[in-house]
């Protein structure tokens, strides 16, 4: 019988090592093909190539060893999605994983995502598709602090049964893992309310014309009290499940903005 084919990319680039551990995770249950950038891609989102030509080199089957094909696109996340939905992949995968990121998507972080952006592009393919981040500290490399083996384990789980069950109609999950010596277990959640403040720090001489700043930023958890987000499960030492839909309607507002006509 064919093994089910998963589809994994990320937006650290095809050597990141997150995204060895989640093929490496998931090699057991499907036939495993990474597309993924060639360098970072950090806050690409949903960014597509559109000026100029994209390429992709490989497999490069040798980075991984547990039988994967590894290719490197030049383009973003989404570009690698849709590549290898076109090019690439002799099938249409059971899955699209995305990551494992090096650093959270949780709260308002998941709109600048570019792991999330390539999951929202195999969500709006109609293939289950599910983004994994690593909650780290300022400061904290994800080679310091590698998910333990039982996270990985439950990450291969978790793939599985979205593979046999699927997932609702223009859905897709964004999961967030705690940095822990043991898995505790998943939390369905909602999105935390939060924000981004004093993003740009100077970058060089601040005395000449041209001004070059860094982005960087504080973020603040805007319902730091609330118990059902993804940041209170995490800070509870579960890993996060927020289902998220590419209908970005707000249904709730739509009575509200029909007086405005």
């Amino acid at each position: 019988m064919t093994k089910p084919l998963i589809l994994i990319t990320n937006d650290d680039g095809y050597k990141a090592a997150g995204i060895r551990d989640l093929a490496r995770a998931v090699s057991a249950i499907g036939d495993v093909i990474v597309v993924a950038p060639d360098g970072a891609r950090s806050g690409a989102a949903c960014a597509i190539t559109a000026t100029i030509p994209v390429h992709y080199s490989g497999p490069y089957e040798e980075l991984l060893q547990c039988g994967e094909q590894v290719y490197a696109c030049s383009g973003t996340p989404v570009d690698c999605v849709k590549l290898a939905l076109e090019q690439i992949v002799p099938r249409k995968p059971s899955l699209i994983i995305s990551g494992i990121n090096h650093g959270d998507n949780a709260s308002v972080s998941c709109h600048y995502s570019g792991t999330m952006g390539a999951v929202l592009e195999g969500c709006m393919k109609d293939i289950p598709s599910i983004g994994f981040s690593l909650w780290l500290k300022r400061g904290e490399s994800y080679e310091q602090h590698p998910p333990c083996a039982d996270t990985l384990a439950a990450i291969a789980t978790l793939c599985q049964r979205v593979i046999e069950a699927g997932l609702p109609a223009d859905v897709c999950l964004n999961i967030n893992l705690p940095v822990a010596d043991s898995f505790r277990g998943w939390r369905v959640c909602r999105q935390a309310r939060g924000r981004w403040s004093a993003e740009w720090a100077p970058a060089g001489n601040p005395h000449v014309r041209d001004r070059y700043f860094w982005l960087t930023g504080q973020f603040t958890d805007l319902e730091p009290d609330a118990a059902d987000t993804d940041f209170a499960a995490l800070r509870m030492g579960y890993g996060s499940i927020v289902p998220i839909t590419i209908d970005m309607t707000a249904h709730s507002a739509i009575v509200q903005i029909e007086r405005l006509k």
